[in-house]
């Protein structure tokens, strides 16, 4: 089923089910759940999918999970949603605020959750009518901001046969209804950081016989930075920065312990190989003078999430069958961290932006992770018009003999 057929039915199916994903994706909104304690979710979504006539399977660790959509021995395509909240408070006033103390959907995981199980009932009727050439493997994966989530779903053998894989997230720079598209890195590296620094305290009044840990510590915070700028090649776009910084109880004590922690986030995956050791060789060159002995805590995060161009150029077929050509958008490269990155380290695939900004011009952007982020619900629809075609223009091609495939397409490069 390609161009105006599809398109069609998706505009029908749409028209007879939004408002129900509308509520679903609120529902979801008002009980957010944490990394790996997503019970409540995964039920909803056990019990959604079984409704359709399909056969969900939780993942091992108790949280998430993965469902097929089709049968027989044809190629594999899966779809990935994030299913896991934020730990902060929900600031906005409306009717479906989180009820859950201390958790929000901040980053519209809510909304991939709900796009995907629509994706995934459009499809399964699809595979019943016999329309389906192959499986859509949904992929509902927790604990992506932890994280973690992507880890356990590999481990758990759910992308060995998967030819291609394909995810979007919401972004509050693009309207709702466009779609941005990169070839390339489309997220950086992001890693964790703690820098602890431990030495004799004393008195104020008398710092040559103690370690100055306040002071050292400073010179950590702000030369650690400065020092990574030009030890790091520019085109690299290594990045730290803090976040706390902890030292003392009183004005006139010397403490024995400080503490600086922060994020490493980088564009280059050679430099994020690299990182640790350097942080390290950098922190005891600044903390030497003053006679504090520092602990350095690297906490490898994820790897840059890097587009293939052939899935980047099944995206944006997608988009323009379903959406129409005025929906695409080019996206930069974010300095922010995806663990849909493990995924493309195995299998071919993209992720793709879905915009979320209000068309009315005086409304502010609601940015991500933010207690006041908030989606045009507009941008469901569109959601499931690109995962659907996406996930049939992959089957699609994956089920052509090789000598069929397309010439690769660098001009998305």
């Amino acid at each position: 089923m390609q161009g105006r057929d599809l398109r069609e039915q998706l505009t029908a199916f749409l028209a007879r089910q939004e408002r129900e994903f509308v509520g679903f994706r609120r529902d979801l909104h008002m009980h957010p759940e944490l990394a790996f304690a997503e019970h409540r979710t995964t039920q909803r979504l056990v019990e959604r999918l079984r409704g359709f006539g399909l056969s969900p399977k939780v993942l091992p660790h108790g949280t998430g999970l993965t469902c097929d959509v089709g049968s027989g021995d044809g190629p594999v395509v899966a779809l990935r949603g994030d299913i896991d909240a934020l730990p902060m408070t929900d600031e906005k006033d409306v009717p479906y605020r989180s009820t859950v103390p201390g958790a929000a959907h901040a980053c519209g995981h809510d909304v991939h959750t709900t796009i995907l199980l629509a994706s995934g009932m459009f499809l399964a009727q699809q595979a019943r009518a016999g329309a389906l050439p192959g499986r859509v493997r949904l992929i509902f994966q927790p604990a992506e901001e932890m994280p973690g989530g992507a880890r356990e779903v590999i481990s758990a053998g759910a992308i060995d046969d998967v030819e291609r894989i394909f995810a979007l997230h919401c972004d509050p720079r693009l309207y709702a209804g466009q779609v941005g598209l990169r070839v390339g890195p489309i997220t950086a590296a992001c890693d964790q950081l703690m820098v602890r620094l431990s030495g004799p305290g004393g008195h104020t009044a008398r710092p040559h016989l103690s370690s100055d840990l306040v002071y050292a510590l400073g010179k950590v915070v702000t030369e650690l930075p400065a020092a990574l700028s030009r030890r790091v090649d520019p085109r690299a776009g290594f990045s730290l920065v803090w976040g706390r910084a902890s030292a003392g109880s009183a004005p006139n004590v010397i403490p024995d312990d400080a503490v600086a922690e922060g994020t490493v986030r980088c564009l280059d995956d050679e430099a994020w190989h690299s990182a640790p050791d350097l942080v390290k060789e950098l922190v005891d060159s600044a903390v030497a003078p003053y006679g504090a002995t520092a602990e350095v805590d690297y906490r490898r995060g994820v790897p840059p999430t890097v587009n293939e161009a052939g899935s980047v150029r099944m995206l944006r077929d997608a988009c323009t069958q379903t959406l129409g050509q005025e929906s695409l958008a080019s996206t930069p490269q974010s300095l922010g961290g995806e663990d849909f990155a493990w995924y493309l380290e195995q299998v071919p695939g993209a992720l793709a932006r879905l915009g979320t900004h209000s068309s009315n011009s005086d409304e502010p952007m609601l940015d991500l992770h933010r207690g006041t982020f908030d989606v045009d619900e507009r941008a469901i629809g569109t959601g499931v018009q690109l995962m659907v075609a996406t996930a049939l223009t992959a089957l699609s091609e994956c089920s052509r003999p090789r000598s069929e495939d397309p010439v690769e397409d660098t001009a998305l490069a």
